[in-house]
């Protein structure tokens, strides 16, 4: 899964330093162009329900393999399309497999991952999350200065190419672990949707569902349109440049990965998930006053190790609160309240930099993340490893 995992970041990570350049080549405004972002990411959001689904009658391999062909198909047609309302198709497809591949791995990290190392097994899989989309901007970079803007889309092609076959013949099913759980807990006999809603009733799970919402904003709406625009812009930096600083930073945020996980597995997930709430606010501050490269690539580290430490103890405090035999409702639930966060971020985010400008558009997400971290520190309880209770 690490493996699948890294190759399927690679590839996403190398179109991410053109992909507003891109969507701007068509002549569209800041507000379109995070739409372009925006629609890959309502089709994750609405790809993840059924994911879930089909996960559980299906099994997580078959599921998985499904969607890297999906994202593949979408990604090759991004490269090809010949208009902007074409593209913005291609985005849908390709994030539509994008968000099966997503859930699924999600689902199968929560099916083999004991209490007393959830934390540990997440962040190992982040990691490989992390390094593949930190490496990949700079040969997409690459691409994009010596083939045209297009290319990069092709390398995330391929990449989904490589993910189907490794989904099909080297990751294992995982769905029978989680047997003796439904029989126990009963939740076969809960309709998913309602596991679903039952989850995200409690108060815990919410709020971590919604901080995971808030960083997606930060993330599409700030790193993935405005930032690399705003550093074009105001500092001049080459799509080759951005990418670079990317590949630094996804170094950094490996190395970052798997101690975050141990933090969460010792001293418990919400001692981890609010100080990494903050700085994820402090890197988007970065970005938007970088006088120069230096400070852009110091910037750059600074969220890369922030998303790093967030990545495992969300995810594992998800799957603590839990009842037993719903991990695959709980992990939709997650995956789907954080997709949101794609589709409302980049469009909106656009609207208020066109309205604004790019850097009162990230500093006021930033704020509303940041509060919520408060909200989460004050009112939801911890979440330990079964070790430590």
């Amino acid at each position: 899964m690490c493996l699948l995992v890294g190759v399927n970041q690679l590839g996403f990570g190398a179109m991410v330093p053109s992909l507003p350049l891109y969507a701007s080549s068509f002549g569209v405004s800041a507000s379109a162009i995070g739409l372009a972002v925006a629609a890959y990411g309502l089709a994750r959001f609405l790809a993840v329900l059924p994911g879930g689904q089909l996960a559980d009658r299906w099994g997580r391999r078959p599921v998985l393999a499904i969607g890297g062909l999906i994202s593949a198909v979408g990604s090759f047609w991004c490269a090809e399309a010949h208009s902007f309302v074409e593209f913005i198709l291609a985005r849908i497809v390709a994030g539509a497999g994008a968000g099966i591949i997503l859930t699924i791995g999600q689902i199968v990290l929560a099916d083999i991952s004991p209490p007393d190392r959830r934390g540990r097994n997440i962040a190992t899989y982040q990691a490989a999350f992390l390094l593949g989309f930190g490496v990949g901007p700079f040969p997409g970079g690459l691409l994009a200065g010596a083939y045209g803007l297009a290319a990069p889309f092709l390398m995330t092609g391929v990449a989904s190419l490589l993910t189907t076959a490794i989904a099909w013949f080297l990751v294992s099913e995982t769905r029978s672990a989680r047997t003796s759980a439904v029989a126990s807990g009963k939740a076969a006999e809960i309709p998913f949707i309602r596991q679903m809603l039952g989850l995200l009733s409690h108060r815990g799970f919410l709020l971590v569902s919604l901080i995971s919402l808030m960083n997606a904003v930060v993330r599409t709406g700030g790193l993935f349109a405005l930032i690399p625009l705003l550093a074009t812009t105001t500092l001049g930096l080459s799509v080759t440049e951005i990418g670079f600083a990317m590949m630094v930073s996804g170094v950094f945020g490996f190395v970052a990965a798997y101690p975050a996980g141990w933090l969460a597995d010792r001293i418990g997930r919400k001692a981890v998930i609010v100080p990494s709430t903050v700085l994820t606010g402090m890197s988007m501050v970065l970005f938007c006053y970088a006088p120069s490269y230096a400070w852009f690539i110091a910037a750059s580290i600074v969220w890369s190790v922030a998303a790093s430490i967030s990545s495992s103890a969300p995810a594992a405090y998800v799957v603590d609160t839990a009842p037993a035999g719903m991990n695959a409702s709980a992990m939709t639930a997650f995956r789907m309240t954080a997709d949101a966060g794609y589709v409302i971020g980049p469009p909106g985010l656009g609207l208020l930099a066109d309205l604004t400008s790019s850097t009162v558009a990230i500093i006021s997400a930033s704020v509303v993340l940041v509060s919520l971290g408060a909200i989460f520190a004050v009112t939801s309880p911890e979440k330990r490893s079964s070790a430590q209770r």
